[in-house]
């Protein structure tokens, strides 16, 4: 590996990123989840039953991305799909039991990742939230209604 010594933070932290996402990733696929099914499912987990259009912006992805991470999380049996009583063309989300049990199994998964790393993955966490609000609250707003118990809405990436 290069001398990482002299790697400025930004190339420490995407490099870092990459590698815990790509070995969490492996382990998500043995569950039936991608990266963007995780973060749908955790939304979920807080909001409850919303629209289709309300989960994409929550996450700020478009609502056809939205539409196809939607897809395999229903194929694998961790949401279902209905139309929304009022409006006939609104889809409402819901998580099921087994779309519990994965974001269980991927929370557990994600833990495996950084267990053998001889690190204090508790304080590294809460340095990452930090530096995740402080730069956060430079970006683009949130969409009105978006926000999640007063925090920020989680960034899913474009699949």
């Amino acid at each position: 590996m290069p001398d990482i010594e002299r790697w400025p933070t930004g190339r420490l932290l995407s490099t870092a990123a990459r590698l815990v996402e790509h070995s969490w990733d492996e382990n998500l696929r043995a569950i039936g989840l991608t990266h963007a099914g995780v973060i749908a499912l955790e939304v979920l987990a807080v909001t409850g039953p919303i629209t289709q259009t309300m989960l994409a912006q929550i996450v700020r992805v478009q609502a056809q991305t939205m539409g196809q991470t939607l897809n395999r999380l229903e194929v694998h049996g961790h949401i279902s799909r209905r139309r929304s009583s009022e409006d006939r063309r609104v889809h409402v989300v819901s998580m099921t039991n087994d779309g519990s049990l994965a974001l269980e199994r991927a929370a557990e998964a994600e833990k495996r990742v950084l267990a053998d790393v001889p690190i204090d993955v508790s304080m590294f966490r809460q340095e990452l939230k930090v530096v995740v609000r402080e730069l956060a609250d430079r970006q683009v707003p949130v969409p009105a209604g978006a926000a999640l118990n007063g925090h920020h809405a989680p960034l899913m990436p474009e699949e």
